[in-house]
């Protein structure tokens, strides 16, 4: 009941701001409206007018966040966004993933992991991040990547399809 409810809250959010333009002030005031259906949701989170959230209870969220726009949350597993992360336009965040029954994915069961980005962490644009994942702290997802295991080593540069680690930051970058 509780999935159905937020779902409707965030649909609902999303049309009636969906014509406000992508300024600050706006863009913060419906990452406050969207919050009342989080998990855990901290201050000054920044969202795009047409980004879709799909499971808003499953949301937990840290400080100082930014959804670019056309980003997509969909799955039933857990997302963890700790503080200071920006998520670049057009980039798909599902917790979920389709299994083979009988030669088929229809009829398969759905399998559900949870994701986390850690904090001071930058995704850009059009990556795609899935089930089990993990951004360590301080790190950056490439642009066009697929995230789509958990790494630990914090302050480097992952990317590709599927993402690997590309460079290490220096500690004073």
């Amino acid at each position: 009941m509780k999935q159905r409810i937020t779902f409707l809250y965030s649909y609902f959010v999303r049309i009636l701001l969906f014509l406000l333009p992508d300024i600050t002030i706006f863009m913060r005031f419906r990452g406050w409206l969207y919050g009342f259906g989080m998990k855990k949701c901290g201050k000054d989170i920044q969202v795009a007018h047409n980004v879709i959230f799909q499971r808003l209870e499953k949301m937990s969220l840290g400080s100082h966040i930014y959804f670019g726009t056309g980003v997509i949350q969909l799955g039933g597993g857990e997302l963890t966004i700790e503080d200071e992360v920006p998520i670049g336009p057009h980039c798909i965040i599902v917790s979920g993933n389709h299994t083979r029954l009988n030669r088929s994915f229809f009829y398969g069961k759905g399998v559900r992991d949870n994701i986390k980005i850690c904090k001071g962490s930058w995704v850009a644009g059009n990556c795609t991040i899935t089930k089990g994942s993990v951004l360590p702290a301080g790190s950056v997802l490439a642009a066009n990547s697929v995230l789509n295991k958990a790494f630990s080593e914090e302050d480097c540069v992952y990317g590709g399809c599927p993402a690997k680690l590309l460079k290490h930051y220096n500690s004073n970058e």
